[in-house]
């Protein structure tokens, strides 16, 4: 097998056959559900007077109903956080797969949305329907009081048409704040309607306790089509007519009793409650870890280009390198967590863990505001002496693609700007014990903007590799550092920094030259590559480990992404 195609099955393989066993179950569902209502003796009559449209209403339906149950399945992150901390039950493929659960989340929204629409328009017309062909004959299966009711008056007048109306409204909103443009320039709106789900969940099962649409339930007794005496001479002559033309010559059946017609039970319930309970679990156990255990602000630091760190102190709190927190602030937000990698984790000699955060959007605006009103200092006070920093919870931690970095013998980690992030506690865990992993060699590329972010880990850095030079391993760690804007160029001039001035390069990396050096150099091995940054460069980099090197090596692509 060509390295292309193993790196292609590597990379896409699980993703792709996820992806097609979910289409097939979609596609099942709609095509069997469909047949059901098309050809199924209790739907003759009600298949009568909607035609097609009860079709695709009730077949749509049962595609929004899997996909309810589906869509909140990869939000539960302590359960996924689980599975990848479980060596026995996942292998490095499958908790790779797991990685994936926040483009699944949003592929069953899409869907959700668009079939939706599909619903929404399917019964529109069968609203009309109930207002046209309104049947005398059986009352009980009309929605209308009498023929020719204004359809939107059915809409506003029934509890399917009003909690219909609301879902449209509550999904428009969750969707629309879902775009990327909305959830860059006011993460706010993203997270508050995001948590209108609640509210839809509760609306959809009033939704389908309507009762709108019945089934026939004496099928035996009075088969589709049958000829009786109480019904108008119109109806048994268009049972007839339609009975002749199935089967010519054959008698014509008498129905022992009237049509008698009943709602369904509802079923989106039995779709959705056991999700929605396993999900609803979730929360109330993030919660109440979150708040059972206070956290403590040991410290706070200013770091250049608005970056801000913060050191903390939970008791029970054991991460693990390249996980991520939800901080919450209640002063700024009582209901927003925000998404936080961990730059540094509890170790035997310090029990405290911190974060690095840009000051780019409101909240993170208010919340450095409060960490930095009293002083702009940023030394280490004795705990004595500590200032009264505003109160933080912390939801967590969550697993992360970075955590595979250690389960690779060689590694490559591309990181843009503040996206070296998830890298840094990496970097922090080997310098600390670097033997203990399976990794064996790292390639590390940081790639900014400004020099002095640069500064934000540059003792990190150089301090590991002071590490590595000692334990007599300097080909451990292959560090390059790019600087894209070579506008007021400067150079990292300390001495203790000699090493990352001489790692220091002007200009964007060379992707391709970089990947068959590599390549050569680890001949016949599997390299993990993970990234966080822009997406121009996550593309990038994601097409090159498709691609084949020439040289044997087989590229994994992981990327960084919060779900």
């Amino acid at each position: 097998m060509s390295v292309a195609l193993k790196s292609w099955r590597a990379n896409e393989g699980p993703k792709h056959l996820i992806t097609m066993v979910w289409i097939a179950v979609n596609v099942f569902l709609f095509w069997k559900t469909f047949m059901v209502y098309f050809s199924g003796a209790q739907y003759y009559y009600l298949h009568k007077m909607l035609g097609l449209g009860l079709c695709i209403s009730r077949a749509s339906a049962s595609v929004l109903n899997f996909n309810c149950s589906l869509v909140l399945l990869p939000m539960c992150r302590s359960l996924l956080t689980f599975l990848r901390g479980s060596q026995r039950v996942t292998g490095r493929h499958v908790r790779r797969l797991l990685d994936k659960s926040k483009t699944f989340h949003v592929a069953c929204g899409v869907t959700i949305c668009i079939f939706s629409v599909v619903h929404v328009s399917a019964h529109l017309v069968n609203m009309v329907s109930f207002s046209v062909r309104y049947s005398q004959d059986f009352p009980a299966l009309n929605v209308a009081q009498y023929r020719g009711q204004d359809p939107r008056i059915l809409i506003i007048s029934t509890v399917p048409g009003v909690t219909g109306v609301l879902l449209v409204l509550v999904l428009f909103l969750m969707f629309t704040a879902s775009s990327y443009c909305i959830r860059v320039s006011s993460y706010e709106i993203f997270w508050y309607t995001h948590n209108l789900f609640i509210v839809f969940y509760v609306i959809l099962m009033v939704h389908v306790a309507g009762g709108a649409l019945k089934y026939q339930s004496n099928v035996e007794t009075h088969p589709p089509g049958c000829i009786h005496n109480n019904l108008s001479s119109w109806t048994n002559h268009r049972a007839a007519g339609e009975k002749g033309a199935e089967s010519s010559g054959a008698p014509q059946t008498v129905c022992q009793e009237e049509a008698r017609f009943q709602p369904h039970f509802p079923q989106t319930w039995l779709w959705v409650s056991g999700p929605l309970c396993l999900y609803c679990a979730e929360r109330l156990y993030r919660f109440i870890r979150s708040s059972a255990a206070p956290v403590t602000i040991v410290s706070v630091f200013t770091h250049p280009c608005s970056v801000v760190e913060l050191r903390m102190l939970k008791s029970g709190f054991k991460p693990r390198p390249g996980q991520y927190i939800l901080l919450n602030c209640p002063s700024v937000s009582s209901f927003e967590n925000h998404p936080f990698t961990l730059t540094t984790c509890p170790t035997g000699k310090n029990a405290t863990f911190g974060i690095h955060l840009r000051v780019l959007g409101d909240w993170t605006s208010r919340f450095s505001q409060l960490l930095l009103q009293q002083s702009n200092s940023s030394e280490i006070l004795p705990m004595m002496q500590q200032r009264r920093y505003p109160t933080v919870h912390v939801d967590g931690p969550f697993g992360s693609p970075s955590e595979e970095v250690f389960n690779y013998e060689v590694s490559l980690c591309v990181a843009g700007g503040i996206g070296v992030t998830p890298f840094a506690c990496v970097l922090q865990a080997l310098s600390d014990d670097w033997r203990q992993y399976k990794l064996r060699r790292l390639y590390f590329v940081w790639v900014c903007r400004d020099l002095q972010s640069f500064y934000w880990f540059a003792d990190l850095l150089c301090g590991l590799h002071e590490r590595l030079w000692r334990d007599n391993r300097p080909d451990y760690l292959n560090v390059r550092l790019y600087l894209s804007n070579a506008q007021g160029l400067q150079s990292i001039g300390e001495e203790r920094y000699r090493f990352l001035s001489s790692r220091l390069r002007i200009g964007r990396p060379k992707w391709k030259q970089l990947f068959q050096e590599i390549g050569r150099a680890n001949q016949l091995k599997r390299v993990g590559v993970f990234c966080c940054g822009p997406k121009g460069m996550s593309k990038t980099l994601h097409t090159l480990c498709n691609s084949n090197p020439h040289t044997g090596t087989a590229f994994e692509y992981n990327k960084e992404s919060f779900s």
